[in-house]
């Protein structure tokens, strides 16, 4: 029997907030245990939380850029349960009443992975295991975080896969969070079942807790589908549990009994005011938002005829995108500014960490500069590449590389001069070539090249190197 894969996802986002949620500690990643938090965070009696609005208007941004519908009143609940890293024994969550409800997020095959909610809530602690011992580090506690919580719509490792990518990109272009998966300010909960081939009913899920590399989730969803399929042909029953997944084994295994929301017996904060949101709030933000990475995406293929391919990795990394927009700025051909960028700037960029980053020696407007002495003639192509290389290489803008003689190209009598010199300078290439070699002429082609400054055409230089020679 063939089986289907159900999953949901519940993807939690830290907020790039500079102070908590419900106090001024900050928020800043690493620093000493326990020295980024306060009688607030870790809720001593006597204290009351106020809610950052920062943190509210963050939430209705990443619901806007999904397609939610905003709440214009919400509240915030407290999530009951006990665990060493919660040290109010309680989290302030949202319940019944989230800011974001509706939603989806649109995968490149057009199926919608539609999204439940969207709400706002605390981090908790962070458990530091150490030979034995367990430490709680309460840093984190108080950080600011949405949860986008997904129907069980998605199908495959691939469509988890590109859900999360998609979710992350669309976070970082609206600038609301960084996402970096490595520090922990984007993590996934994946909620998996199975269930025969072509059968509407909803298998026993189980829940993989904190997934914190796309990489990892992908080996933890495949590896938790072929045990539930095992466990049903076996004829056993799969059970509803929470499971962490262990990196070294590439297994998962039983932490707890999956509970169900009734197990946190949720009820009303009763320190914390009723969220009112406004339509004119909601407008204004809406106006804040960027073009969103899908939109930029059909631009670039349907408006400036760039390949797909070479589209999907310019809007993957926002600033790539953003300079390649300012690089085109006033040019014949935008495809020009992408070969550049992918070609020779990407190849300076050792990983996509260094892509995301992309701290290059040139500015756009210097691309630019280079781009349109490109359109207006006045260099050729392989002397735009090689100056290119240079302004990556030294910083230096294009006037500073390029002067006035090296402009312009060649007069005919002067490039046959130098197809001359090239054969003379070159018997074995010249020999290779009548020989059948074609490549040989490549070096014939690379000595007029570098001799002329790359002012020649290659085009003309090849066409009248195999006309002298024939």
């Amino acid at each position: 029997m063939k089986y289907e894969m159900v999953a949901g996802l519940e993807t939690h986002i830290e907020l790039g907030t500079n102070t908590k949620i419900f106090c001024n500690c900050t928020t800043a990643f690493g620093g000493d245990p326990n020295t980024h938090c306060c009688p607030i965070c870790i809720g001593l009696p006597g204290t009351l939380p106020k809610l950052n609005k920062q943190v509210v208007e963050y939430a209705i941004m990443a619901g806007l850029a999904t397609n939610c519908e905003i709440a214009r009143v919400s509240k915030m609940d407290r999530k009951n349960y006990c665990y060493p890293d919660l040290s109010k024994a309680y989290q302030i969550s949202q319940y019944d009443m989230p800011l974001c409800e509706g939603g989806y997020v649109e995968l490149s095959n057009g199926r919608k992975i539609r999204l439940t909610r969207i709400h706002i809530e605390e981090d908790a602690g962070k458990l530091i295991h150490d030979r034995g011992d367990t430490y709680v580090d309460y840093n984190r506690g108080g950080v600011p975080l949405i949860e986008i919580v997904s129907e069980p719509d998605i199908r495959s490792i691939d469509e988890a896969k590109e859900y999360v990518e998609k979710l992350q990109l669309i976070m970082k272009y609206i600038g609301i969070s960084d996402c970096k998966m490595q520090e922990g300010s984007m993590r996934c909960d994946v909620n998996i079942s199975v269930r025969p081939q072509g059968s509407q009913t909803l298998g026993t899920r189980t829940e993989i807790k904190n997934m914190n590399s796309i990489t990892y989730m992908a080996k933890a969803m495949e590896y938790e589908f072929n045990r539930q399929v095992d466990v049903i042909e076996n004829g056993g029953k799969v059970d509803q549990e929470t499971l962490r997944y262990d990196e070294v084994t590439d297994t998962t295994s039983s932490m707890r009994g999956k509970e169900d929301a009734h197990d946190y017996r949720y009820f009303r904060d009763p320190d914390l005011v009723t969220i009112n949101v406004t339509d004119q709030q909601i407008e204004a933000l809406k106006k804040t938002l960027p073009e969103l990475p899908n939109a930029r995406y059909s631009r670039y293929v349907n408006d400036w005829g760039i390949p797909e391919n070479d589209a999907s990795l310019l809007t993957k990394y926002k600033k790539v995108s953003d300079f390649f927009e300012a690089a085109c700025d006033g040019t014949e051909n935008p495809r020009t500014a992408a070969n550049f960028i992918i070609g020779q700037i990407f190849r300076t960029l050792e990983n996509d960490s260094a892509k995301e980053e992309f701290n290059v020696a040139i500015t756009a407007q210097n691309l630019n500069q280079l781009i349109k002495l490109l359109d207006s003639k006045k260099i050729r192509m392989n002397l735009a590449k090689s100056t290119l290389d240079k302004m990556l290489e030294t910083g230096k803008p294009v006037n500073q590389l390029i002067s006035e003689s090296d402009m312009g190209g060649l007069d005919d009598a002067t490039m046959l001069k130098l197809c001359n010199d090239a054969i003379t300078a070159n018997p074995n290439a010249v020999n290779d070539y009548k020989n059948g070699k074609e490549k040989a002429i490549k070096a014939l082609l690379g000595f007029v090249m570098k001799n002329s400054r790359g002012k020649a055409d290659a085009v003309a230089v090849e066409r009248t190197i195999k006309e002298i020679i024939k």
